[in-house]
């Protein structure tokens, strides 16, 4: 089993997503270049205060509107965004031919020990509903419902940095009305009156900023990524399938390689049998 073992490792790394690292890094030096340029300085916008009612207001609203689990589950959902499990389907789709082969030669129930062995969760739970004999339907219906539910849980937990991101701004505006009027108590120093409205809009730019840097995209990424990992869950449904019809594990590889095809345009069809003959003519859509 050293083919699957090592699949297994592989996926159990993660490396830095230059993506995310390089925008933060692109856009701030943006901004930042920017008001340089036009003679401000980072004085200018370095608001001790504004930053706490904006980023206070904004976390005060998330929670107000999102139960504290999903909350709690975001918030370990953010090292997504910056790291990347270094997993790759060719891996799983090894690892996956490996105990097709073994099952292939010695049958199904070989693979009592592999599948209390298996790493990833998912992968094991359904090999050991295959090795326990569970109808293929049933077996097949109750991944899915698992895979269903993950995907609600991925796209609740994006959307609390999705919320962030509408609740920022606002928040920013309430900071900027905040700092006027404390300028406005201080009318009869006319020389500061200019200054202080400027310092009430920092608030402003961090509001503004969070949301379109930071939080919206952020939300974006998880989604991003988690719809990579529930896609690499299909292919080993689809592998697991292969194993319990049978399949000659050649007809496996085949059938979860067109996972791999990242041009593909839709998700590969559940029943490779029931594919059309290349030579068929595909459909018109009016």
């Amino acid at each position: 089993m050293a083919g699957a073992g090592e699949g297994k490792s592989k996926r159990g790394r993660t490396k830095p997503d230059l993506a995310s690292w390089g925008g933060l890094l692109l856009a701030s030096t943006g901004i930042i270049g920017g008001l340089l340029l036009e003679g401000g300085t980072i004085q200018d916008i370095s608001q001790v205060t504004a930053g706490m009612i904006v980023l206070g207001g904004t976390l005060g609203a998330v929670m107000v509107t999102t139960p504290l689990s999903v909350l709690l589950s975001a918030a370990r959902k953010l090292k997504l965004v910056f790291f990347e499990q270094a997993q790759t389907p060719d891996a799983v789709i090894e690892e996956i031919i490996t105990y097709a082969t073994k099952a292939r030669k010695n049958g199904i129930v070989s693979l009592e020990q592999e599948a209390e062995a298996v790493r990833d969760p998912f992968l094991r739970k359904a090999l050991n509903l295959a090795v326990d004999g569970m109808d293929l339907k049933e077996l097949r219906k109750m991944m899915e419902l698992e895979i269903g539910l993950e995907e609600q849980r991925a796209e609740a937990e994006a959307k609390v940095y999705e919320a962030a991101g509408g609740y920022a701004p606002t928040i920013g505006i309430i900071g900027a009305v905040l700092g006027l009027i404390q300028v406005m108590k201080h009318l009869e120093n006319i020389n500061e009156v200019g200054k202080g409205i400027a310092v009430a809009f920092v608030a402003t730019v961090y509001g503004v900023g969070s949301a379109n840097i930071f939080f919206i995209p952020a939300g974006h990424k998880i989604r991003a990524r988690m719809h990579g990992v529930l896609q690499t869950k299909e292919l080993m449904i689809e592998g697991v399938t292969g194993i319990v019809e049978g399949l000659n594990p050649k007809l496996i590889r085949i059938r979860l390689e067109a996972y791999t095809r990242r041009d593909a345009k839709t998700k590969p069809a559940k029943g490779s049998k029931e594919a059309k003959p290349a030579g068929e003519p595909a459909a018109i859509s009016s």
